[in-house]
């Protein structure tokens, strides 16, 4: 009877301990897990309550853990969005730039209007000069930018070239002519010098060649090393580095560096401080200052080579560029180019000791070549 009042009691104890003891034991590894990997631990926890506990404990630590995983979400920074591409202001430029552009990242460029790409006008005989030049001087079209004033002289320009850019505009309708120092003429050149200053803020080195610039053979081997910027004369004195020269922006050399884009703020300054006058003249009046304050090497090209009808080259076996400066009206500039070219096309036909003895002269005088 004791004996079994022992065993009896045994047995109901032995099942109590059992499971404090489990209990305790299945606790003491819970926590020692949590503390090894706390990132896990509510999720672990949870999985095991849903084998040992009860449905509302089950619930009530899923969403312990829920909330710790987006605590942990939200502590890790999400990587940055990508950087949103912003339109260039300049539209397609820089691509036109980009595919012109020589190594160095030199472009020539030319701007012209509807009036000017009509068939047999201008651009016609901008393109023969090419052409019909010495020395490879067709190559350089590849390099060539032609800025478009007007829709009509964008959609004529892509008809013939590959590189143009359609430059636009309020204010002036810019697809007639303009005559020379009129209103629009010297909004049409001051857009012209402002355009020239974006170009160089861009990182490129350009040429500037108005269309009724006549090339014949390569001008850059004209062109100072040295020089930021060179510029054609209307009339050169013999010096390229004399100030006493009178320029001539209608065929401009000008190197991308800061020097540079300092000096064309100032010019652009200029229209206002010399109000009513166009760029050309500007650049004659602030030419010392500039190069005093800003250390801008400045060369005047020889017009032995960059001719022009001011101070005409009548060396056919010089000349590499002929501009119809001097000369108002596209009237009078198509007649004495024409000429120009009829020369050129029989100079460049000739034997060579014909060309050497000089045989071949411009048609002078013209309407204003003479």
């Amino acid at each position: 009877m004791k004996g079994d009042a022992v065993s009896g009691g045994s047995s109901s104890i032995s099942p109590m301990v059992s499971f404090v003891l489990g209990a305790a034991a299945a606790t003491v590894c819970v926590l020692f897990f949590m503390s090894a990997s706390p990132g896990r631990s509510l999720v672990d926890i949870a999985a095991w309550s849903h084998n040992n506990g009860t449905a509302t404990q089950h619930h009530h630590l899923r969403s312990v853990a829920d909330a710790a995983h987006n605590a942990t979400a939200v502590a890790v920074a999400a990587p940055a969005p990508a950087p949103v591409q912003q339109a260039s202001p300049y539209g397609d430029l820089e691509e036109v730039l980009a595919r012109a552009a020589t190594a160095d990242r030199t472009v020539i460029m030319t701007q012209i209007n509807a009036a000017w790409t009509k068939p047999g006008s201008l651009l016609d005989l901008f393109f023969e000069s090419f052409r019909t030049g010495e020395g490879g001087v067709a190559r350089l079209l590849d390099h060539l930018v032609i800025v478009t004033m007007d829709p009509a002289a964008y959609a004529g320009c892509q008809l013939v070239h590959p590189h143009c850019y359609f430059l636009r505009t309020t204010g002036v309708d810019y697809r007639g002519e303009k005559f020379f120092m009129s209103k629009d003429y010297l909004e049409m050149m001051w857009g012209r010098n402002k355009f020239q200053q974006t170009i160089l803020q861009l990182g490129y080195n350009f040429l500037f060649t108005d269309v009724d610039v006549m090339w014949f053979r390569d001008p850059f081997k004209h062109i100072s090393m040295g020089a930021d910027i060179a510029i054609s004369s209307d009339v050169f004195m013999g010096d390229p580095y004399s100030l006493g020269n009178f320029p001539n922006g209608g065929f401009l050399f000008v190197r991308s560096c800061n020097k540079t884009i300092e000096f064309y703020r100032h010019w652009q300054a200029g229209r206002y401080r010399f109000f009513g006058k166009h760029e050309q003249d500007v650049f004659n009046l602030i030419k010392h200052d500039m190069t005093d304050r800003l250390g801008v090497a400045i060369q005047f090209l020889d017009t032995t080579y960059i001719s022009g009808f001011c101070q005409l080259s009548r060396d056919l076996n010089k000349i590499c560029t002929l501009h119809a400066n001097c000369c108002v009206g596209l009237g009078a500039k198509l007649h004495d180019l024409r000429n120009v070219l009829d020369v050129w096309r029989n100079y460049t036909a000739a034997p060579v000791p014909d060309k050497r003895a000089g045989k071949f002269q411009w048609k002078v005088p013209g309407i204003c070549i003479h």
